[in-house]
């Protein structure tokens, strides 16, 4: 099953690098999910420094003439999944590696048509891969010996804004420096009404070790990131590692990013730039039907409202002797097609063997809860056991309407009943 303690964390943060954060349940955000080359055209459009690169998606002939076009000294080339672990995974053709060096053009077309078409197996991918549709050919640069720092920038509650993190140990896992070196991490909060700085800039570029002109770009650098990470909504950049080349120049080599989903209507173009086809299944028809769904590995699915409510429902699931099947919060707007809606998509998961529904009816009316169910058990035949727990607004309304539906339900109390009630009835 998936683990218990994906928490609602951003890379960078593990407490701004330094405390463990408490984890109430498994759930795990879902962040709008760009592609590596889509957060590079991104800092490209912003004057950050980044490799050139072009984008081969048709085969080994066409990958050829942009490398041609490109003409660097060294090539990297990369296939574009939203997955990591590219370097050592294989493809469902044999061929090995998903990140490549080489510096004949050739090499290059032979190494993209091994890589379109082709599905693309890792550590962090299903275990039938996911395919490649588009790879990325890059200028690859020699990066100085002990020259790779690590640089994010992130909201923090504690400082109630942006918090710029650095350390001038990058290209490795930061969590591990943060634990064993927690002296090696900078931080240098920033006032989000002043802005940044050259102070705060110069400070946090002289931390990461870097020295004369290239100390000067890296202060260049670290301005743009800082309003980049404004302008375009983001709740987090993280560039590991950003690096000094022998070349005497600053890149940002590789970059994670992520929005606030409340500024959607703001950066639309980012969202609706997003890949879906490597989405769950589950998690795409929710995202849809605009539902905050998590699909998970259990076999008892939850329909809750509530983000807390439905951690909680998930924790005693488990306390319980039994596995969620995913993290469903329907909302406090939730409408009569939403709940339809969600109710057909758990039902759809073959997984699922027993049905939880946890409502506590505040802001969500019970009524809407209870006639979003039976609209859907109209279109399908339930094959699972149904434990219904209501309490709130129009309770009663909706248990009548439940009753009258003829859909055979397990009625529970409490949450703990219910959760005991939905385990076993699949024991």
């Amino acid at each position: 099953m998936a683990s218990l303690c994906r928490c609602l964390r951003s890379a960078a943060s593990l407490k701004l690098l330094q405390s463990q954060p408490v984890c109430a349940a498994a759930v795990q955000k879902r962040w709008l999910n760009l592609h590596e080359y889509q957060s590079k055209e991104l800092m490209d459009s912003h004057g950050l420094a980044v490799q050139r690169f072009l984008m081969a998606e048709k085969g080994g002939a066409e990958a050829e003439v942009i490398a041609k076009k490109l003409n660097p000294i060294e090539f990297v080339i990369k296939a574009q999944i939203l997955a990591g672990g590219r370097g050592k995974g294989t493809f469902d053709n044999g061929f090995k590696g998903g990140v490549k060096l080489t510096k004949d053009p050739k090499e290059v077309g032979d190494f993209v048509s091994n890589m379109v078409g082709h599905r693309l197996m890792t550590k962090q991918t299903p275990p039938e891969g996911v395919l490649v549709q588009k790879v990325m050919i890059a200028e690859a640069f020699d990066i100085e010996d002990g020259k790779e720092r690590y640089l994010a920038i992130l909201m923090d509650r504690e400082s109630n804004g942006p918090v710029i993190v650095g350390s001038p140990y990058g290209g490795m896992d930061i969590e591990e420096v943060a634990e064993n070196n927690p002296e090696a991490i900078f931080k240098e909060p920033v006032d989000i009404m002043t802005g940044i700085t050259d102070e705060i800039a110069e400070r946090m570029a002289t931390n990461l070790l870097f020295e004369g002109d290239n100390h000067k770009q890296a202060v260049d650098q670290i301005k743009k990131m800082y309003n980049m990470f404004i302008q375009i909504d983001a709740t987090q950049i993280e560039v590991n590692p950003i690096a000094e080349t022998t070349q005497g120049k600053v890149i940002c080599f590789d970059a994670k990013i992520n929005f606030d989903d409340s500024a959607r209507f703001r950066q639309k173009k980012f969202f609706d730039a997003e890949d879906k086809s490597e989405m769950d299944w589950r998690e795409r028809e929710a995202n849809e039907s605009d539902l905050n769904y998590i699909g998970m590995d259990g076999n008892i699915a939850c329909l809750v409202n509530g983000a807390g409510l439905a951690m909680a429902t998930m924790d005693i699931i488990k306390l319980k002797g039994g596995e969620p099947a995913n993290f469903l919060d329907v909302g406090g707007g939730v409408t009569e097609s939403m709940v339809e809606n969600a109710f057909k998509l758990i039902t759809k998961d073959s997984q699922v063997k027993a049905i939880l529904v946890n409502i506590f009816g505040g802001i969500v009316n019970c009524k809407t809860i209870a006639e979003g169910i039976t609209n859907a058990a109209k279109s399908i035949h339930l094959q699972v056991p149904l434990v219904v727990r209501l309490e709130g607004t129009n309770v009663d309304e909706a248990r009548k309407i439940l009753d009258a539906s003829g859909m055979k339900i397990i009625s529970a109390t409490d949450l703990g009943d219910a959760a005991e009630k939905a385990v076993g009835s699949i024991a």
